[in-house]
């Protein structure tokens, strides 16, 4: 997985443009192309055949610093056809649940394909990736968007559209995954079938967005007595303006996104040890486990109209990228 690439911008490239009072402006180069704002136009061939960091002027003869957009800002900016899970998220996933060079990992759902470009680049081009989503639609907004940043569909990853519960038995053998991230509505729903594929000592982490989830999930794993004691968390981001002698926090944060949980899976027979805990509200009902349904604990839906147009973009955009790849191909051959 090339990830980032480095040199000239060339066709096909994504360019992030920081313009006037800092606006963002994310483009694809294209034969002809032109970016059209109120303070003029910037003629996408400009820039190409400039390095990283140039800076461009458009017709209006305003400045435009000009980059390569990292992982980090191509997620955001990228087509959805589900929420994305965000940086500061994926970061404690990979490092949690210890995703490392070579590992086989399995993640449901793929949603936009933000979790998948994060894990392709931790587990490197030893490693495979196994995404399972239920929706083809969704499956093929990941796919687009992943050919877009990479250039082309890396070789290690796969994506099988089905449910997990069903899917994950017959495309995977028992005991071959090391890490497992689910992110999904009602993740309890799959723990059985994703012991049986996790290697002992393998992690399971789940992502989830409300408090419900999280209790739910951990109880669950705590009952199959296959894992170790879950441990759950929540990230919060505060950033600061340093300016001189102005340092202070901003006055926005990205505070809760959701809450991951994850546990270890125990060898075959082991049985932890009792963990000592004081009396607490651990026992629940029949009307409690109600409200860790999915239908109590909700789910967002996206139009069909809004979707078709997000996988039309996501879909112009990687062919753009496989196009320049090939391209750059060709004339590496012809040298």
């Amino acid at each position: 997985m090339s990830g980032r690439p480095s040199g000239p911008f060339r066709l096909g490239d994504r360019v992030q443009l920081t313009g006037p009072k800092g606006r963002l402006h994310t483009i694809t180069l294209r034969e002809g192309g032109e970016m059209h704002t109120h303070h003029g136009v910037l003629r996408h061939a400009d820039l190409v055949g400039l390095p990283d960091g140039s800076v461009v002027t458009g017709s209006g003869g305003h400045e435009y610093l000009a980059l390569r957009p990292l992982l980090r800002d191509f997620v955001m900016s990228m087509p959805r056809g589900a929420a994305i899970v965000y940086p500061k998220d994926a970061a404690q996933i990979v490092a949690e649940a210890d995703v490392f060079p070579g590992a086989v990992v399995v993640e449901a759902g793929v949603g936009s394909g933000a979790l998948s470009l994060w894990l392709l680049r931790a587990i490197g081009p030893q490693g495979r990736l196994v995404s399972f989503e239920r929706r083809e639609d969704f499956a093929e907004v990941a796919r687009a968007n992943v050919e877009t940043f990479v250039g082309d569909t890396p070789k290690n990853w796969e994506v099988v559209v089905g449910d997990l519960a069903t899917a994950l038995p017959e495309t995977l053998p028992a005991a071959s995954v090391d890490r497992v991230v689910l992110d999904m509505l009602a993740p309890w729903e799959c723990i059985d079938v994703v012991a049986d594929a996790l290697t002992p000592g393998g992690v399971v982490l789940c992502y989830v967005a409300t408090a419900t989830q999280l209790s739910r999930v951990a109880e669950y794993l705590r009952g199959t007595g296959l894992f170790t004691d879950p441990e759950g968390s929540e990230t919060m981001v505060r950033g600061w303006h340093v300016e001189g002698l102005a340092v202070r926090p901003d006055h926005r944060m990205i505070a809760h996104t959701g809450f991951l949980i994850w546990a270890r899976r125990l060898a075959p027979g082991a049985v932890a040890p009792e963990q000592k805990r004081r009396a607490s509200k651990s026992s629940y009902s029949d009307e409690d486990v109600e409200l860790w349904t999915p239908g109590a604990v909700g789910d967002r839906e996206i139009t069909d109209k809004n979707l078709r147009k997000r996988v039309r973009e996501a879909r112009r955009a990687a062919d753009a990228a496989i196009e320049a790849q090939r391209r750059e191909g060709a004339s590496d051959a012809s040298a």
